[in-house]
């Protein structure tokens, strides 16, 4: 871990930054933020200070072009103490690759399930893909998850130094009111997210369940959805306010994807009150564990989970919530850094 001090140059470069809206953007928003509420200086080196191109079958997603001389400027003009490779992109693989050359330590987080996302849009097995992961991380003195769950399936994958680095939520945003009036006959069902493939949206949408659909959010898979699903409601993208009051608003947060590494919308949709229904995968089964069903449920079967959490308790969804907090994640993921010297030694985590 680093030396104990009032202050580091902490520095995180990430593939996945503003103004893209996903999950690793608004954990790295939050955690930056923290970070500098707790007096050190950060800095995250994304693709928006780098020329781009448009990221094959996602084009909202940019993708940074040959940055690496580029970055190294910039890592060097700043002068870390720390260095944390985010994601496995074009700038992380620059920046692993010159923390390699160099010998500096780093540490990387394992946000994306960039495996099962390739495969769903192009075939490609996941194992190959995850044996090229594997050394990608082996090269950091620690990889960062989210979940127990995903700690133990990585294991068996292979991977070593598991660091667990949970998520935290805006309470202050988030919260049980107002609550959106959608005008739509009750029970109002709800997903909100990135409109994509890896998110299964359609298992929720070919449920047979009472009352309405709503889905909050925009992306690739969303004209076509809108086009296969004209019963369902669709709102397009919603922030701040308007859409903590839109998951305030309904009465179950239906969650389907498979591949999520931990889900931040399920902690925003507890913290507004909203149960949860998924299925019983990595992310849901971890974040509702220990809740004692109370909060929602998890079930191979979507709709059974998405009927039994109609009868969960508001209140205590709200109040699990509480027991996130991005402060606690971000002295966690203080806690995991290394001196970027600590490659120079030879002694991982050693000041």
């Amino acid at each position: 871990m680093l030396p104990p001090a009032p202050s580091h140059r902490i520095l995180i470069v990430s593939d996945a930054w503003q103004p893209q809206v996903n999950g690793v953007v608004r954990t790295l928003t939050a955690l930056a933020g923290e970070l500098r509420d707790m007096g050190h200086e950060v800095d995250v080196i994304g693709p928006n200070r780098f020329r781009t191109i448009p990221c094959p079958t996602y084009p909202d997603i940019s993708l940074s072009l040959l940055p690496a001389r580029r970055l190294i400027r910039m890592i060097e003009a700043f002068r870390p103490d720390a260095l944390h490779i985010a994601t496995e992109g074009p700038l992380g693989l620059a920046a692993r690759r010159w923390a390699k050359r160099t010998g500096f330590a780093f540490t990387t987080a394992f946000h994306t399930r960039f495996a099962e996302y390739v495969k769903a849009r192009t075939g490609i097995p996941v194992r190959p893909i995850y044996a090229w992961m594997r050394r990608f991380h082996s090269a950091g003195h620690g990889t960062m998850v989210a979940t127990a769950s995903l700690r133990d399936e990585l294991s068996g994958r292979g991977f070593r130094n598991i660091r667990p680095w949970s998520r935290g939520v805006d309470l202050a945003l988030f919260k049980p009111e107002p609550r959106e009036d959608f005008g739509l006959p009750r029970p109002i069902f709800i997903h909100v997210g990135r409109i994509a493939v890896e998110k299964n949206i359609s298992a929720f949408l070919d449920l047979d369940l009472p009352g309405s659909k709503v889905v909050v959010g925009g992306g690739p898979m969303l004209a076509k959805l809108q086009r296969e699903y004209n019963d369902a409601h669709f709102t397009g993208p919603k922030h701040g306010e308007a859409l903590a009051r839109a998951y305030a608003g309904a009465d179950v947060f239906v969650f389907p994807s498979l591949t999520d590494t931990f889900g931040l919308v399920i902690l925003e949709s507890l913290a507004c009150g909203t149960p949860v229904a998924a299925f019983p995968v990595t992310g849901p089964k971890d974040v509702l564990a220990g809740a004692n069903g109370c909060v929602g449920a998890v079930d191979i079967d979507l709709r059974v989970a998405a009927l039994r959490a109609l009868s969960a308790d508001r209140a205590a969804c709200r109040q699990h919530a509480e027991t996130y907090s991005w402060r606690a994640c971000a002295e966690t993921f203080l806690s995991h850094l290394v001196p970027l010297m600590a490659g120079h030694e030879g002694i991982v985590g050693d000041p």
